[in-house]
């Protein structure tokens, strides 16, 4: 099918021989519709095989799944099949003879953490594992705003100074060189463990444990930072004949899914594992963050850890001080617990004012053409007002929004940009700061998101580099608002069947998003109504079935849907289910509206 275009986007003629072969594209209000064609006989086959409703067996014939043994392999995680040994992580030998060393010989050790969920999450991760083998251990986390990212010279000397003997840096200190060798001449050891992309020269450490190193032998190279500590840890008990404490696998789900890692294979079965231990037992850590967020749920999924539940940890890190949030963590004391989590609110509350406020702040700036998207590929704004905390979110919003790749700093007094850029699937943006390293002070990160710092006399050059790469290795297509189509639906095939269907396919998050239906001809039953301001609510029918339908911040379907009358259109959306004050109820989520003509 050709692409249809709607008054939002560029021509069809333009994107037509861009297009994928073997996928029906239509243009809703906003996105480009893209439904893959499938072999309906093997879909009824796979719905038939494993007792699952057709339209989920469409959605895994589309993403791939299409023998019987890959779908079993998908949907039957297990521990044997999914998980690698820690003996496999190049240096991981070295670290833990050298932990172990360390506790028999109670030598101090330092962990050195990030101030974001994974960063925190694994610097718990080892006080609250090493604490009860008789460690000698404490944490630091640096303050993004004083310190900034990283291992630091000044905390090697302060650590040389308080009597320790080995530093442990976690989720970050692949590009620690500076703190490499003061630790090397304060005569403390160094194991650094991180998931980060590492450049071709690597820090001079007693041990690095990082699954990206291009000699390490480990086959599954998507683990969080926190991943990486819990494949060391498990090694240590393993040493020790011991069973890792329960709450080690609840803060290895809430690292992997607050960092947007792949929920794919070894993530993926971690993931499931911590959500069904968090499920039977959860800890009070997690009560209070459940309250917090008035998610009154039986049964707690990966998207509510990751738009619910992490955001408040990661709250303290983007505005203040991160540590409270490791005592939060790992503290017995709930009285403690109880008091860091209002602090851990507030903070939140704060900082989701300032990203709106941010986020609006360069909208305008986009509809009044100062950032002009129609002759610019990317968006890149800097104010020194803005939070460094912050501007990664917003930076993910806009990308999300307009589909460019979005760089916003943070600047700094004297005259350095601190930045957060978040990428579109096409733009490798960690690549194309790796080629333009000379107008950079640092940077770091990954594909579709990363951290940089540069001179502000740099960035028009900057910005020019990145230009020109965009426009000599991208297509329009590649920078057009797509959102892939799992399967058709129908209103009638809307019930619990459906819903239990769908849980056997989470946990969802990155590389396994929630699936996306598209639910054709449908009427309005009456008016749309706008709620406050931003979110538009509707009753469809179809074929004597009536469901509600809700467009979170899609105001601009109103008008849209308020001319629609009695015609017949179509919809994009996901299927979910809402709990309310012991009620549940099934769910439809819009995305996007197709007219029909």
């Amino acid at each position: 099918m050709k692409a249809v275009k709607n008054k939002h986007q560029r021509s069809a003629k333009e994107i037509e021989k861009f297009l994928p072969s073997g996928v029906d594209c239509i243009w809703g209000q906003k996105f480009l519709l893209q439904l893959k064609k499938s072999d309906f006989s093997r879909v009824v086959e796979i719905a038939n095989k494993f007792n699952i409703s057709i339209p989920i067996a469409q959605v895994l014939y589309n993403r791939g799944f299409t023998q019987e043994e890959q779908i079993r392999s998908f949907l039957f995680s297990s521990f044997e099949k999914d998980t690698h040994s820690p003996l496999l992580l190049k240096s991981a030998d070295v670290a833990v003879e050298r932990i172990l060393q360390a506790i028999t010989n109670q030598e101090k050790i330092l962990v050195f953490g990030d101030y974001d969920v994974d960063g925190i999450t694994a610097t718990a991760l080892f006080m609250s594992s090493l604490l009860p083998l008789g460690a000698k251990i404490n944490f630091h986390l640096p303050n993004r705003a004083i310190d900034g990212y990283g291992l630091s010279k000044k905390v090697v000397k302060n650590a040389a100074a308080a009597g320790f003997k080995l530093i442990i840096t976690v989720d970050n200190g692949i590009t620690a060189f500076d703190a490499a060798k003061e630790a090397a001449k304060q005569k403390i050891d160094l194991i650094i463990t991180d998931h980060h992309l590492p450049h071709e020269i690597l820090p001079k450490a007693l041990a690095i444990v990082d699954p990206n190193q291009s000699d390490c032998l480990y086959p599954y190279k998507k683990l969080s930072g926190a991943g990486v500590v819990f494949k060391l840890l498990s090694l240590i008990y393993e040493r020790r004949s011991l069973q890792l404490p329960p709450k080690a696998y609840e803060l290895l789900m809430l690292s992997t899914v607050a960092d947007v890692m792949p929920l794919t294979g070894e993530n993926r079965f971690w993931v499931q594992f911590g959500l069904a231990k968090i499920n039977q037992k959860r800890s009070y850590a997690i009560n209070v963050l459940a309250l917090n967020s008035k998610l009154e749920k039986s049964r707690f999924n990966s998207l509510d850890i990751g738009f619910k539940i992490a955001p408040q940890l990661n709250a303290l890190g983007r505005l203040s001080d991160p540590r409270d949030a490791v005592k939060f963590l790992i503290s017995s004391d709930k009285d403690e617990v109880d008091q860091i989590g209002k602090t851990l609110f507030e903070m939140n509350e704060a900082r989701k004012k300032i990203e709106r406020e941010i986020y609006e702040e360069i909208v305008c700036a986009i509809n009044q053409k100062k950032i002009d998207l129609q002759k610019e590929n990317v968006i890149i704004a800097s104010a020194m007002s803005w939070p460094a905390g912050v501007i990664g979110l917003v930076a993910g919003r806009l990308m999300h929004s307009f589909g460019r790749p979005a760089f916003l700093f943070h600047m700094v007094e004297n005259g350095i940009l601190k930045g957060s850029c978040r990428s579109i699937p096409a733009f490798n943006v960690f690549e194309c700061l790796k080629e333009n390293e000379d107008l950079l002070l640092t940077f770091g990160g990954h594909s579709c998101a990363a951290g940089l710092s540069l001179k502000h006399e740099n960035l028009p050059k900057l910005k020019e580099r990145l230009e020109e790469k965009i426009t000599k290795e991208l297509t329009p297509y590649d920078l057009m608002q797509k959102v892939e189509v799992d399967a058709e639906l129908s209103l009638s095939d809307v019930n619990s069947k459906l819903v239990e269907d769908l849980v056997m396919l989470e946990p969802f998050g990155n590389q396994n998003v929630q699936p996306v239906f598209f639910i054709k001809n449908v009427t309005l039953l009456k008016a749309p109504q706008l709620l406050k301001d931003k979110h538009v609510k509707i009753s469809v029918f179809s074929d004597g079935v009536i469901k509600p339908v809700i467009f979170f911040d899609r105001q601009d379907l109103y008008q849209t849907l308020s001319e629609i009358g009695e015609k017949s259109f179509s919809f994009v959306g996901s299927v979910s289910v809402n709990e309310w004050q012991g009620r549940s109820s099934i769910e439809l989520e819009g995305l996007d509206v197709i007219v029909n003509k």
